[in-house]
């Protein structure tokens, strides 16, 4: 059976509470199933900007998406998780990953382990979150037993690996390192590496959701002319980039259209989309409500 749709919102922008509850409760409006909010230094901090989504707010999710592994130490996230659970009466969504930005890792005073290293305090993170909420007696207590969902984001075939072991949904990144830096991946890259994925499912008893986040939406006419002004980002040609998953452009039917073809090439039922694309995605939203 087919897996529904659900969206989510990456909330990247700081604001102000006013402005963020506003914003909150129109993600809420235009039909988001889940408020996600990012691990970045110059961002908001993620529980604190989810605890107040979540008093904004009656329906929706609430995610991060994703944490940075070394900013948190187990101990104190497990508190924090179960913190936010609970007073949003269970409504989160617990994203991790390795972290990627070499920049904040230096100004948060930690090192920038080599990616394998990353990789392992991924699983230990994971591990330790696993035994301090199952725990009998944690406290605080999340709303959700033993702990909210899991999401793990990467590309990486380890991440993959854990990912298919241990979460309820995979989160799938967009891009890759080069030595000259981050490169979009095409789309036959990125149905290389959900195959992978599919591989390490293998056995699963029921298969894990996956997501997407959309780097670009827009809504128009002319694809070609909006996807050329895009080329220097991601580093392909024309055609290259009108098949990128990760970009949403044409009008609500073509890119509804798009999203289904997706979910048929690759899964991807969950789809993320950055906070500025909010309200050009919401008709989208509503054509793919359903389907």
């Amino acid at each position: 059976m087919t897996r529904p749709f659900r969206f989510g919102v990456n909330m990247t922008t700081a604001t102000g509470g006013d402005e963020w509850r506003k914003r909150c409760r129109r993600a809420e409006e235009l039909g988001y199933d889940v408020i996600l909010v990012p691990d970045h230094l110059g961002m908001v901090a993620p529980f604190p900007a989810l605890a107040a989504a979540a008093e904004a707010t009656e329906r929706p999710r609430l995610g991060t998406f994703v944490l940075n592994a070394a900013f948190w130490n187990p101990t104190l996230l497990a508190r924090e998780i179960a913190t936010v659970d609970a007073l949003s009466d269970g409504r989160l969504e617990l994203g991790l990953g390795t972290g990627y930005v070499r920049e904040e890792h230096e100004r948060a005073g930690l090192e920038f382990l080599p990616p394998g290293e990353r990789v392992d305090l991924l699983t230990r993170t994971v591990d330790e979150l696993d035994r301090l909420l199952g725990d009998a007696s944690p406290v605080p207590r999340p709303a959700q037993s033993p702990m909210p969902p899991l999401l793990i984001g990467g590309n990486g075939d380890r991440v993959l690996r854990l990912a298919a072991e241990r979460a309820a949904i995979t989160a799938f990144t967009g891009a890759r390192h080069t030595p000259e830096g981050l490169r979009a991946i095409t789309a036959g890259e990125l149905a290389e590496r959900v195959a992978a994925y599919r591989g390490f499912e293998a056995g699963r008893a029921a298969p894990a959701e996956l997501n997407l986040l959309l780097q670009f939406v827009t809504v128009t006419h002319d694809r070609r002319a909006a996807v050329r002004e895009l080329l220097p980002r991601v580093g392909l040609d024309e055609d290259e980039a009108l098949e990128l998953p990760l970009l949403a452009v044409g009008t609500v039917r073509q890119i509804a259209d798009q999203l289904r073809a997706q979910r048929e090439r690759y899964g991807f039922t969950y789809l993320t989309v950055l906070d500025p694309y909010m309200e050009a995605f919401g008709p989208v939203i509503e054509e793919l409500r359903g389907g």
